[in-house]
């Protein structure tokens, strides 16, 4: 059995509260993600796919680290990040929004929390958002105070999950909504809990606001998880890129725009509000893109794991865009894929070539998220 100290990327990389935990638990090798280990295995990845999809998974991000933003112009700064309107966002409330720079380019896609009227958190993606808010906050003339607090979440994310949080927090917590949160305290462990995560399941976001008892918070989840078959895991590749979800660095990037990603919904162009980016997106939705993500089944054997590079699509010889991320679907029975790709080569149904770690292989473009469009399953 490894043992904690098995794992050294030097003390540069910070470990997370649950560390040791996942480490106990059986944690077989970590990734680094804003600086911080993550727990990248626990054995077989499918297996762990299928312990999400049927029962219920806990996993240690921690390495989603919280932006907090406070002060009297907590909100008008928020707003200023983002091209999301966020005039009708309820102290509870969360929501998905985009991080953009003076070029429309993609800095982050956090979820955002409104903890009371003039106190927010950035649940980050995998990027530096801390030093970007606090240089934009600068030369703002606003008065804001942005840090990163003592927060480190967990996700617990499945069908089985909601009965997990039944099981440590009572029948109250069941009407807990769709991107909403609320304090709770676990045996005096202070908590927001919020009903959101990164599976396209049903699950729920724990933030731990006390580090020093991050072992503890997780050994009782996992206690309370037995009956319902609550197994210690890491955020399913399959899963998130079954559930078109994006992987920030992978499918998108300071050099992505919201309209190649489809995410038209997040850019409020006609608020009154202005926001870092909005003229370069007001260009760009005036003149269209010149590529755009879409879904790929690859033909071919199964892969055996995701790709590690991007893979080059090609249409009659000529280079069109790349694959950011691919997988096989052990449900689906098919190697599906995100791409990014020229337009003109974006219809539904057309077919290319992508020269996978294997070789050329055909795939044929189509819709995505390739399971669950209407997220039912996580929204249920």
């Amino acid at each position: 059995m490894a043992k904690a100290e098995d794992f050294g990327f030097g003390t540069q990389i910070r470990k997370s509260p649950y560390f040791e935990a996942t480490v106990r638990w059986g944690a077989k090798a970590f990734s680094v993600y804003n600086h911080m280990y993550i727990p990248r295995d626990f054995g077989d990845p499918e297996q762990n796919f299928w312990n999400l999809i049927n029962d219920a998974i806990l996993c240690d991000v921690a390495v989603e680290r919280q932006v907090e933003i406070t002060g009297p112009d907590a909100a008008r700064f928020v707003q200023m990040l983002t091209p999301r309107d966020l005039s009708k966002l309820a102290v509870g409330q969360c929501k998905y929004v985009l991080i953009t720079n003076a070029d429309g380019g993609i800095l982050n896609d956090p979820i955002l929390l409104r903890l009371a009227e003039n106190h927010f958190w950035l649940s980050l993606a995998d990027s530096d958002i801390l030093l970007w808010a606090q240089g934009v906050a600068v030369h703002s003339g606003l008065d804001v105070t942005i840090r990163e607090p003592d927060v480190s979440p967990l996700q617990l994310q499945g069908p089985k999950s909601g009965e997990v949080m039944r099981a440590l927090f009572g029948d109250g917590i069941m009407d807990l909504k769709y991107y909403w949160l609320r304090r709770v305290e676990l045996d005096g462990i202070p908590l927001i809990v919020s009903r959101t995560g990164w599976s396209s399941e049903l699950g729920y976001e724990l933030y731990l606001q006390d580090a020093a008892r991050g072992d503890e918070l997780w050994e009782k989840i996992m206690a309370a998880g037995q009956p319902f078959g609550l197994k210690p895991g890491h955020t399913s590749s399959i899963r998130r890129i079954e559930g078109g979800m994006l992987s920030y660095h992978a499918d998108a990037d300071i050099n992505t725009n919201p309209y190649e990603l489809g995410l038209d919904r997040l850019v409020n162009l006609e608020a009154e509000a202005d926001f870092i980016g909005k003229a370069a997106l007001r260009r760009i939705s005036a003149t269209g893109v010149s590529r755009k993500q879409v879904g790929l089944l690859i033909e071919g054997a199964p892969l055996t794991g995701p790709n590690t590079t991007f893979w080059p699509v090609l249409k009659d010889g000529a280079a069109i865009g790349k694959v950011t991320s691919a997988i096989h679907s052990p449900r689906l029975r098919q190697n599906i894929a995100l791409a990014m790709v020229s337009v003109q080569h974006a219809a539904v149904g057309t077919v290319v070539e992508v020269v996978t770690a294997g070789g050329a292989t055909r795939a044929t473009v189509v819709d995505r998220p390739f399971y669950d469009p209407k997220k039912t399953l996580a929204a249920a």
